[in-house]
């Protein structure tokens, strides 16, 4: 048994458990996954288990649970400092954390109107101007942080970090809805989901039986 577990909901929705997922893997620690069925009738008693939230994700490593993604982030960041979850620079690190805060606690319109679904497809969602809006965000600031601080790799400050994670089920929607961002964004759209651990998480959401009929159409 692994020294950390995370416990996560459904893939093909759960767009928190996929960012705190993506941390876990790319700090490079040896952990336990747990899935969690939501919106079951069981769901809300088999969390509180877990996650005094009553919420996923939730990271445990020995006694101490952490059941927020950022905090998950941050807290994988110490464990692991050789993973460089966080950009090394100070001012990139500080852009990164930014850009991460902002993702947390932003875009209500892009979650409530464009749904986490990886297994369907659904081109014609009509694009409202508040949904455009936040759009427009993502691009503005994939596009800075690739500008600034992205010339060693292909991801937002070159190699993969936290912010990354925080801004994959963004491109996981694009694909689901059909959108297209201009040509800077896009390319690091594609590059995010090429990651490899991004890509098992897609195959292991395409596989999973359980549907949730609210968030299918």
């Amino acid at each position: 048994m692994a020294d950390f577990t995370i416990y996560i909901g459904n893939k093909n929705y759960s767009s928190w458990s996929l960012r705190a997922w993506l941390m876990v893997k790319a700090s490079g620690v040896a952990f336990d996954e747990v899935l969690i069925p939501l919106y079951q009738p069981q769901s809300r008693a088999e969390l509180l288990r877990h996650s005094p939230s009553g919420k996923v994700p939730a990271l445990k490593h020995g006694e101490v649970v952490v059941w927020e993604s950022l905090a998950i982030g941050e807290y994988l960041a110490e464990c692991a400092p050789r993973a460089q979850l966080w950009p090394a620079d100070p001012a990139a690190r500080a852009l990164a954390r930014a850009v991460s805060t902002e993702m947390h606690a932003g875009f209500a319109n892009l979650r409530r109107h464009l749904p986490m679904n990886m297994r369907s497809v659904f081109a014609g969602r009509e694009i409202i101007p508040e949904i455009q809006a936040d759009l427009d965000r993502v691009a503005a600031i994939w596009r800075d942080c690739r500008r600034r601080h992205g010339a060693g790799g292909t991801y937002l400050f070159g190699g993969f970090t936290i912010a990354d994670a925080m801004y994959a089920p963004v491109v996981s929607r694009l694909k689901t809805y059909r959108i297209t961002l201009d040509d800077e964004a896009q390319a690091y759209a594609e590059s995010l989901w090429a990651y490899p651990a991004l890509q098992d998480w897609v195959a292991a959401a395409n596989n999973e039986p359980m549907v949730v009929q609210q968030f299918e159409f």
